[in-house]
């Protein structure tokens, strides 16, 4: 199983940044559009599906690599059963925050599936396409939670240094 999650993550991240080298090259596609004169109509709108889908699929891959911003200054002072009670409490309030946001992430999607929403750009995308992957970063975001949560009490998780890097 941990074997599959970790390709899950790490099958995430690789999508991140297949996304990035598609940010990348909107932009270079707008530039050499600019400079010879022809033109590339929708490449900012594609820039910016690609930006969101690259930020919503590197979630879980951040999380499970203890790169996401913490405020440590309380759990540093802590130890023993306050600590791991505080952390339980994160863990359990951000695993149901998160599976709100994949609910409603992909409930976003069937919507605009249904209702057949464009984008009003020129480029008159289907909105349902670029919102799958926020939906599939919110939905691997949960399970990466769901993961953590799990691992912290059973206590094999991981803990995370102020530096942000793990630890055993």
């Amino acid at each position: 199983m941990r074997k599959l999650l970790n390709s899950l993550y790490d099958g995430s991240a690789w999508l991140a940044g297949i996304a990035m080298i598609g940010v990348l090259a909107m932009v270079l596609l707008t530039i050499t559009s600019r400079l010879f004169g022809f033109s590339a109509p929708g490449t900012d709108a594609y820039a910016g599906y690609a930006m969101a889908g690259a930020g919503f699929m590197a979630l879980a891959s951040t999380l499970k690599k203890g790169e996401h911003i913490r405020v440590t200054l309380l759990l540093g002072a802590l130890k023993g059963k306050a600590y791991k009670a505080l952390e339980l409490t994160a863990l359990g309030v951000a695993t149901i925050l998160s599976a709100f946001l994949a609910f409603y992430s992909a409930r976003l999607v069937w919507q605009s599936w249904e209702i057949e929403d464009i984008s009003v750009g020129i480029d008159a995308t289907p909105l349902w396409i670029p919102q799958i992957f926020m939906a599939l970063g919110t939905l691997v975001f949960f399970i990466a939670f769901c993961d953590e949560l799990v691992l912290e009490l059973l206590g094999k998780r991981k803990a995370v240094e102020k530096e942000g890097t793990p630890h055993e």
